[in-house]
């Protein structure tokens, strides 16, 4: 006859959970910081080692968001576009719902239909879908409300993510075309405010919220900040008023911005259009047209656009011709000559007053060592970039000054996945699924680098005592086991 400890120890395997905050409701978690409370976090995870449970689910490089008993998340099975939620302690699947548009299969590029993660307020969930538009189901899955957005236009794909802001939920639609940023009621899907963005093309970052103060720390109204294409802006939560910004971007966005008290990180990394191919000499569409426009038709078309050297338009006119109306529009050559001009960068924004900010709210800039995708993690004092072939690089907050650069030993890999902190341990997560624990400080440390044995494209979420992990096909659940 078993004993009860014996009992007790094949019915509890792992270490007593703390309470679950249920804090990781977005992209990156608490306003897309990607940052924890958590302690007690393992290093070692893989098939063997500290495995509380492993689901099969389908492909996506979406990321896991959590409740206190539910995991959600998106995915894609042939057409069908999908929404799925999971019992946070055992992994099992306990609905999933179909969108109501199938995915037309048209690869983009190495895009998937599922890049969006989702969103929770802690009951309900919040999804967005290119075809099938912005979407909430219950924590049962059922459909409160759906809110067609239109077809949107990217030649990737779409990779925002919403995010709830106390009854708000807030969406950046950047396409190549009608560009908007996006607030509806999180109970009615009824649209509170939309705001235009004319210059904004394609851009993948998600929204966080900021509350500035004044001198004597009174709060002021609440902010959504959006770094698009050319710009970051800040906008009224309540009205959606474009309240200030600053100019200069890179021209195509992914990170999404971290934002600690009256300071705003913002990191804005593109190759320059010279990397892409030859820079034209004309400025106006008046000045395309007298050299291109062959028929005389007051139009410049794809087949009359210059091919090759110097100009290589005819190869990348998806880049010029954004509104895919088949002709060069006077709008798209002052796009394209923004992006001419626009810069990377790793920025640290002080934004204080109002409108164009660009020549006094840039405390300090950065541009050495930028990822083309992961967004920055600011932890403890300090700041964190991962690049490609595993190169991190800390900086000092306050002044934008190095204070280590090095790889990661064994994770040398491209990076898609953000990092994630808590613990005081950092998760790097490689595209070829090297889960990577870093103690955190100005003398970085690799602490053990875990084989999944499978892609990733999505960023890690922490809650509790708990790590997920999304793969391609699957989603893992670590917490540490006891001794």
């Amino acid at each position: 006859m078993r004993t009860l400890s014996a009992l007790l120890a094949i019915s509890i395997p792992l270490a007593a959970a703390p309470p679950s905050t249920g804090e990781w409701r977005q992209f990156r978690g608490p306003n897309g910081t990607g940052v924890g409370t958590s302690t007690g976090l393992p290093v070692e995870m893989d098939g063997s080692h500290n495995l509380a449970w492993k689901a099969a689910t389908p492909a996506s490089y979406s990321s896991p968001v959590m409740t206190a008993e539910r995991v959600y998340l998106t995915g894609h099975e042939d057409t069908k576009l999908l929404t799925i939620a999971l019992d946070r302690a055992s992994g099992r699947e306990l609905w999933r719902a179909e969108a109501p548009k199938p995915w037309p299969v048209k690869p983009k590029g190495p895009a998937s239909p599922s890049m969006s993660s989702p969103a929770t307020d802690g009951e309900n969930v919040y999804v967005i879908w290119e075809h099938s538009g912005l979407l909430s189901y219950d924590k049962a899955g059922k459909l409160r409300w759906s809110l067609a957005l239109g077809e949107i236009n990217t030649p990737y794909g779409f990779g925002s993510s919403p995010a709830v802001f106390g009854s708000t939920v807030v969406l950046i639609c950047d396409q190549d075309g009608e560009s908007f940023v996006l607030a509806v009621h999180k109970d009615t899907g009824k649209q509170l405010w939309k705001t235009a963005r004319p210059h904004a093309q394609h851009s993948f970052p998600s929204p966080v919220l900021f509350e500035p103060r004044d001198k004597d720390g009174k709060a002021g109204p609440k902010q959504v900040v959006v770094s698009g294409s050319h710009q970051v802006a800040g906008y009224s939560l309540a009205t959606g008023e474009r309240l200030w910004w600053v100019d200069g971007m890179a021209w195509q966005a992914k990170q999404t911005p971290l934002v600690d008290g009256g300071t705003i990180y913002v990191l804005s990394s593109m190759p320059p259009m010279e990397e892409l191919g030859p820079v034209p000499a004309e400025k106006t569409l008046a000045e395309f047209l007298e050299k291109f426009d062959t028929n005389k038709d007051g139009k410049m078309t794809k087949d009359e656009s210059p091919s090759a050297k110097p100009y290589g338009m005819r190869e990348l006119w998806f880049l010029w011709d954004t509104n895919k109306n088949g002709q060069l529009d006077a709008i798209e050559v002052e796009i394209f000559l923004k992006r001419n001009s626009a810069r990377s960068g790793l920025y640290a924004l002080r934004p204080e007053g109002a409108g164009d900010l660009t020549g006094t709210a840039i405390a300090w800039s950065y541009q050495k060592g930028l990822p083309n995708i992961p967004s920055p993690l600011l932890y403890q004092g300090l700041l964190y970039v991962i690049r490609e072939g595993g190169i991190l690089t800390v900086l000092e907050p306050a002044t934008g000054n190095v204070v280590k650069q090095g790889r990661v030993t064994g994770a040398l890999g491209d990076y898609f996945a953000s990092p994630v902190a808590a613990d005081g341990k950092i998760f790097l997560l490689t595209h070829d699924g090297k889960l990577a624990v870093m103690k955190a400080g100005a003398e970085f440390e690799v602490l053990k680098v875990n084989e999944l044995d499978e892609t990733s494209w999505a960023t890690p979420a922490i809650d509790g005592n708990q790590v997920f992990v999304k793969t391609q096909s699957a989603l893992y659940c670590f917490a540490l086991k006891k001794p």
